[in-house]
């Protein structure tokens, strides 16, 4: 039911962004024993990451974008999400990110994956690019074959059947299996879920938005965010508009999930696909809050000179340029010849970049079973748990993770539903789940506002751990 002064449930049900900015997982993780952790077969160590509600990969695109400025390893990523379409948009955005750059440049990479990731309308060409990578999704995830000769980087070996089917299905649809703009009008559902969350206070959804921005986002740290650009997205859902206005007109069929609603009059329960995200806060905080390029963050007479989108922007190239160079090594160094396929003369990864990551979905719902696994056992040197997915921390979740392992919680300073006595009720409440889980705050951690870092006492004296280190920096 609407109240009169709204439903206060602006996050929704499903996340499809984070609510902290990207992280380098590789600079949050322990030192890792090179003794100790060196594969037999490759001779380059493992770093194994559990993540639990990740939503959209910022961090392991972060922790691609990175890896040049650290020692060798291999990345294997375990994650865990709470429904399959956030699955399938991590698929798709991998498989953006990781495009041949000569089928698709910088810039149009870039914008794809602002508009595809944020935008609840979509530009043609870029609906286009959705539908048809879509397609090729869909008939890869039912043969494991195709799929692993053609995306060596994933792994759906964890799924069950019926997941595997359900993540099909939701490719098909993405793809046009249901045609017309009626099999998700996302126009109507927006304003549906923007009625619903203001209540009475939806004629004066502007003041709202201003409210929300001036004395929520911006006294929280998120000062970069333009006025312009958040009503824009409180309004219409577009949060990136790198075109004309016009021109954004196709529903992004991405930000569809199911949902079970009560009939009102029979009573039964029935699902419904409709639009279950975030409709408070925006995807501006995952890419356009912080920057490694301080200029991005001058102010001028007490403005940013920049807007959040601008930066998400100037971020998410560099992230795309890094993990480019990073991929195809040989190729960024001249020599084209290195990286040709055999026959067809497709382009194909070379050098260490074959086999530096893997992302590993697993089951839905397996959080409290993943000790009963003996692979999974002590296996991870870092858990990351987003904000919606803490209440999962236990100990049972908390034996997965090695002696010596750290645990990173994302809080919820960006929620602005929460007033300021919730979010530190929240920020208390993360501390006693770490602690009954087997962790203990981290001494060495910077102070942040968005994160709580903590660490898993360990009982040995291999020297995997020095707590002397802060997390953030690459070595020199």
């Amino acid at each position: 039911m609407t109240t009169p002064a709204g439903s206060g449930s602006g996050f929704g049900s499903v996340s499809w962004w984070g609510l902290s900015p990207a992280v380098d997982l590789q600079a949050e993780s322990p030192p890792v024993d090179p003794d100790l952790q060196a594969d037999t077969e490759h001779g380059t160590p493992d770093l194994s990451v559990l993540l639990l509600g990740s939503t959209d990969g910022r961090h392991l695109l972060r922790t691609l974008a990175r890896a040049a400025l650290w020692p060798q390893r291999r990345f294997q990523f375990y994650v865990l999400e709470n429904n399959l379409e956030a699955v399938a948009r991590h698929m798709l955005i991998f498989s953006l990110a990781l495009e041949d750059p000569e089928k698709m440049g910088l810039q149009e990479k870039s914008e794809t994956f602002l508009e595809m990731w944020g935008n609840a309308l979509l530009r043609p060409p870029v609906a286009a690019f959705v539908r048809a990578q879509a397609d090729r999704l869909a008939h890869l995830v039912p043969e494991p074959d195709r799929l692993a000769e053609q995306l060596p980087w994933l792994n759906l070996g964890a799924l069950k059947f019926r997941e595997r089917d359900a993540l099909e299905a939701v490719f098909r649809f993405w793809a046009g299996g249901e045609k017309g703009p009626e099999a998700f009008p996302m126009s109507r559902l927006w304003d549906s879920r923007l009625r619903h969350y203001l209540g009475s206070r939806y004629d004066a959804r502007r003041g709202v938005s201003d409210w929300d921005l001036h004395m929520k986002l911006h006294d929280r740290g998120a000062r970069v965010i333009h006025t312009r650009e958040f009503r824009r997205w409180r309004d219409t859902g577009v949060a990136f508009e790198l075109r004309d206005s016009s021109a954004y007109h196709v529903p992004n069929r991405t930000l569809a999930s199911g949902r079970l609603l009560s009939h009102v009059r029979r009573g039964e329960r029935i699902a419904a696909r409709g639009y279950w995200g975030d409709i408070a806060t925006g995807p501006f905080v995952a890419f356009g809050i912080e920057a490694d390029d301080e200029s991005l963050l001058r102010t001028s007479n007490g403005q940013p000179v920049k807007t959040a989108g601008e930066i998400t922007l100037h971020n998410v190239t560099e992230v795309f340029r890094e993990i480019t160079a990073w991929w195809r090594p040989r190729a960024a160094q001249g020599d084209p010849e290195q990286v040709r396929g055999d026959g067809d003369g497709s382009p194909e990864p070379a050098g260490p970049a074959l086999e530096s990551f893997t992302v590993h979905f697993l089951s839905l719902g397996s959080a409290q079973t993943l000790h009963h696994k003996s692979c999974y056992k002590g296996r991870f040197q870092l858990l990351y748990v987003a904000c919606g997915m803490v209440h999962l921390l236990s100990p049972e979740l908390g034996a997965c993770v090695a002696p010596g392992g750290r645990l990173i919680v994302e809080l919820a300073q960006y929620l602005v539903d929460l007033r300021q006595e919730q979010l530190q009720g929240f920020s208390t409440k993360v501390g006693e789940l770490a602690q009954t889980a087997g962790f203990a705050p981290h001494p060495g951690a910077k102070p942040s506002e968005t994160l709580a870092r903590f660490y898993k006492a360990g009982d040995s004296g291999s020297g995997c751990m020095d707590l002397t280190v802060e997390p953030g920096t690459p070595p020199p």
